[in-house]
């Protein structure tokens, strides 16, 4: 029997994101109305999604609740609520109505509390799932494997997850979702101004519970256990009553008293009221979205379709907020059909090099281990950085006189940069980041992709994110194919089990420095635009100049630091960083700054126009109308600042480089061979394209590539793309 389905909406939490994730919106009346849109998009999307049958909509109250009288400090560290974003809870509450969803609050109790009576008065409805609609993860500790689900927003009004108690485990290793108030108990909540015990992160707050079950547990065996380092127990006594007190004012009440019924419940949206609220607020694009919740999917080909109704519909969202002028809004919606394809075609995979490799590095790392072991003196676990932090900094005294960062706790930090500065230190160093290095590749790729190969055509099918990145570079995801390692220990390796089907050949194609080239562009630097007109090396040139030496005359170590330079102006990069890349002095990296400004200058007052019309008008774009949203321009904060000034003089590079121009070749390239059954575009990584072509037919489709993807932008200077061909993608041969 088919399960019905309610949602609880913790609204007070999707308001708080909506808010933060949308730019500021106004209605005909001028009101503002950026959270009530991001509310509303999240709303139908979890219609959309879910398929609920009964909705419910629990908000917080004004006042005081129960953990105030408990804990007078409960929350108090938070800023005071922006009036702008206080003024549009009511006019949230307007929209819920016009969906016919009741909204239960209770004086004294927050939204969190409400969603936990009603999911615990219904918890022996077996033939009812529940699942919880946030934007947070306060609710995970509600969870019932059976009955009880968590739907959860990651970042922005889009991106979302799903918590049963599988995935709790996984993201909490090994926690199940009764821990997560002991959990807090222990880490506190600083959001909430939650204390738990001083000294205590996530890492030491899991690792405790993966040992006792709960505070009790622990507090009962605290003096026995021998593992616990001195320092950890004294803190752990301590601060006893303040864990207790955490767990409680973490621990969701379960007991409010509200009324609702689960009739009054039953999803029934009246159109009409509806779109008269949407057109109150002027949420045009809403307005066209209302009618693809309303129809049921009943096949395949249906569902497709609604998937591709679903980017439509985040697509018009861009445009009517004004992220997307109408040229992208095009591309974007052209482009979305091609990812489909990409998709379903997939990359073909031979799973013998993968588990061939995977024997190779185990082997290795049996080796390291038994070295490590020799050199230290003991057997320890190589995965604990606190083991290893104890084995290195104490037993071998290595950090003495050292830069090593400290974690928040004091300790010497063991992070792979930090173990770098120690490499001559002591010959156990070399060893450690090697199997860092390998462990993440065999967890990673070589044991992972195999899993994820499709037993129908042994292929693996990512999936695209065509919104993924604020620039408008493509993501891809289950699995990641755009992060399969290119160099270091064994990535050519994995990259050689990526391969043609018999017949056919991989030819790579990828755009030739073009973020340097549209920076020359939209910057106007003569110096560079001449450079690449000439069809000279950038980096080369760059080095020519900053060292005061003929083109003839740069070395491969003054093209590198000039390459480090040329790429660390466009990503914000500061002398300090520049010196710590490439191991020059600070005073050293200064001075090629300063020669650097002197021999690009026009590229330099870009950077400064990128900042100066991103305070003025808000937002930064490409060349073609993507926009970035920027607010923390005008941050008081000058760590913020200053990261959003690097985001205004990069994401317009980036942004046209392997957002619009990228994507733009793409869609031409599948127009241009939509009806050929001896090419297919198999996968996108950042300004490389992936093909799949017959043997006889290379020679037919590389010259009809390479002029499309070079000419698919008129600029002041020439894109170049690079052509490689091969059995496989990590044996690639210039063609």
């Amino acid at each position: 029997m088919k399960k019905e389905k309610l949602v609880i909406l913790d609204s007070h939490a999707l308001i708080h994101r909506a808010y933060h994730a949308v730019p500021p919106l106004t209605s005909p009346k001028g009101e503002n109305v950026g959270a009530v849109y991001g509310f509303a998009s999240i709303l139908m999307r979890v219609i959309k999604e879910l398929k609920p049958d009964y909705i419910l909509a629990a908000f917080d109250s004004a006042g005081p609740t129960f953990r105030h009288k408990e804990f007078e400090m409960y929350k108090a560290n938070r800023p005071e609520v922006d009036i702008d974003l206080v003024n549009q809870f009511d006019l949230v509450k307007e929209i819920v109505t016009a969906f016919g969803i009741p909204v239960l609050a209770k004086t004294g109790f927050e939204a969190d509390d409400i969603v936990g009576t009603v999911v615990e008065r219904l918890k022996n409805k077996k033939d009812l799932e529940k699942i919880i609609v946030t934007g947070d993860m306060d609710t995970l500790q509600l969870i019932d494997n059976d009955t009880i689900k968590v739907y959860t927003l990651r970042k922005g009004v889009t991106d979302t997850v799903i918590y049963d108690e599988a995935s709790v485990k996984e993201r909490f290793e090994g926690l199940m979702p009764d821990q997560m108030i002991d959990y807090k108990g222990l880490k506190g909540d600083p959001s909430d101004n939650i204390p738990g015990v001083p000294g205590v992160g996530e890492k030491t707050a899991i690792s405790l519970l993966q040992n006792y079950k709960n505070l009790e547990e622990l507090y009962q065996n605290l003096d026995k256990d021998k593992k616990i380092k001195p320092p950890l127990k004294e803190k752990l006594a301590k601060f006893k009553n303040q864990a207790f007190l955490s767990r409680q004012l973490a621990t969701i009440s379960r007991d409010a008293p509200v009324e609702f019924g689960l009739k009054e419940s039953k999803l029934v949206i009246d159109a009409e009221k509806v779109k008269n609220v949407f057109n109150r607020f002027g949420f045009r694009s809403l307005v066209n979205r209302l009618d693809g919740l309303l129809g049921k999917v009943e096949s395949v080909s249906e569902v497709q379709g609604q998937l591709l109704a679903s980017v439509e519909d985040d697509l018009k969202d861009y445009l009517d907020r004004k992220i997307f002028s109408q040229k992208i809004y095009e591309l974007e919606k052209k482009l979305t059909p091609v990812l489909r394809k990409i998709e379903q075609r997939g990359f073909l995979v031979d799973i013998k090099v993968l588990n061939n490799l995977s024997r190779k590095i185990a082997q290795e790392l049996v080796q390291i281990k038994i070295k490590v072991k020799e050199l230290s003196g003991e057997d320890f676990n190589l995965n604990s950085t606190q083991e290893l932090g104890r084995i290195i900094f104490e037993k071998l005294n290595l950090g003495v006189g050292s830069k090593i960062k400290k974690t928040k706790k004091g300790a010497f930090s063991t992070a792979f940069e930090e173990l770098e500065k120690l490499k001559g230190a002591h010959p156990i160093i070399p060893l450690m980041l090697r199997w860092r290095e390998l462990s993440k590749l065999q967890s990673t790729y070589v044991e992972a992709l195999p899993r994820l190969v499709s037993p129908a055509d042994g292929r693996i099918h990512t999936s695209f994110k065509q919104l993924g990145a604020v620039t408008g570079r493509l993501a891809s995801e289950n699995p990641n194919l755009q992060n399969i390692p290119t160099k270091g220990a064994y990535g050519t390796e994995i990259r050689t089990a990526f391969v043609a089907p018999p017949g056919f050949l991989i030819l790579a194609v990828d755009y030739s420095q073009i973020e340097l080239r549209v920076a020359a562009a939209m910057s106007g630097d003569e110096k560079m635009i001449e450079t690449f007109k000439r069809g000279e090396d950038i980096h080369t040139r760059t080095a020519a100049e900053v060292f005061n030496v003929e083109p003839a005359e740069v070395t491969k170590e003054m093209r590198r630091e000039a390459k480090s330079l040329n790429f660390g102006i466009l990503y914000g990069m500061g002398p300090k960083s520049f010196a710590q890349s490439t191991g020059l002095g600070l005073a050293e990296a200064k001075e090629f700054f300063q020669k650097y400004r002197d021999n690009f200058p026009g590229l330099i007052l870009f950077m400064e126009d990128m900042k100066r019309l991103g305070r003025s008008r808000g937002y930064v774009e490409t060349l073609w109308g993507r926009r970035r949203y920027l607010d923390d321009l005008k941050s008081p904060n000058p760590m913020l600042r200053a990261s959003a000034e690097r985001m205004a003089i990069n994401m317009p590079v980036q942004g046209t480089a392997t957002g619009d121009v990228v994507k733009a070749a793409m869609v031409e390239l599948d127009g241009q061979f939509s009806q050929a059954d001896d090419i297919a575009m198999i996968l996108q990584v950042h300004d490389e394209i992936v093909f799949e072509v017959k043997n006889a037919s290379v020679n037919k489709y590389a010259p009809v590539i390479k002029k499309i993807m070079e000419n698919i932008i008129d600029l002041p200077v020439p894109l170049v793309v690079e052509m490689e061909v091969g059995p496989n993608w990590g044996e690639l041969k210039k063609l």
